[in-house]
């Protein structure tokens, strides 16, 4: 049989040649990653030496939300944030919210996530040796954001805390 009038060359020109003229247009266009807002802040403006409260605040847009730091399913991924601090400064374990639980189209089972504002707070311990001044605390944030059908590559964002140090 002759190659150019064969059922599979003919059916492979005909779908070369109507993606080809469709316009661009009638593509479903990918959607891009929800802005979230991250900021970190001390729960008062100084820090004496001694302990405080670090807080870090994520902003998530309305239609979307993070996986929980105790996502339900193996093959999520986990929000997790992690603190550095200078010498002579201890920070203790972060404190997650409470995840909300979802349907969401991609699972049978029910999804622990962060929505809106998702609050995580830690305490910060200042050795009483330590200077007094400007210092910052700098931290990263890890996290997967979704909506109710698809999810977007991980992101680690950076927040830095600042916090000054006063006398005893």
């Amino acid at each position: 049989m002759n190659a150019a009038k064969s059922p599979k060359y003919v059916w492979q020109i005909l779908v070369a040649v109507t993606l080809t003229i469709i316009p661009a247009t009638f593509y479903a266009t990918p959607q891009s990653q929800p802005n979230i807002g991250v900021n970190g802040y001390f729960s008062a403006d100084k820090v004496k030496r001694g302990t405080g409260q670090g807080v870090v605040v994520m902003e998530i847009p309305s239609g979307f939300h993070v996986h929980s730091n105790r996502p339900l399913e193996k093959f999520l991924i986990a929000t997790q944030l992690q603190i550095d601090a200078p010498n002579g400064v201890r920070v203790g374990p972060v404190v997650y919210p409470r995840a909300i639980l979802r349907s969401l189209k991609f699972s049978k089972n029910k999804v622990a996530v962060y929505e809106g504002k998702a609050t995580m707070r830690f305490n910060v311990t200042v050795d009483a040796v330590f200077g007094s001044g400007s210092f910052e605390l700098k931290g990263r944030l890890r996290y997967q954001s979704c909506n109710d059908e698809l999810c977007f590559p991980p992101q680690t964002r950076e927040v830095k805390i600042p916090f000054k140090v006063t006398g005893k």
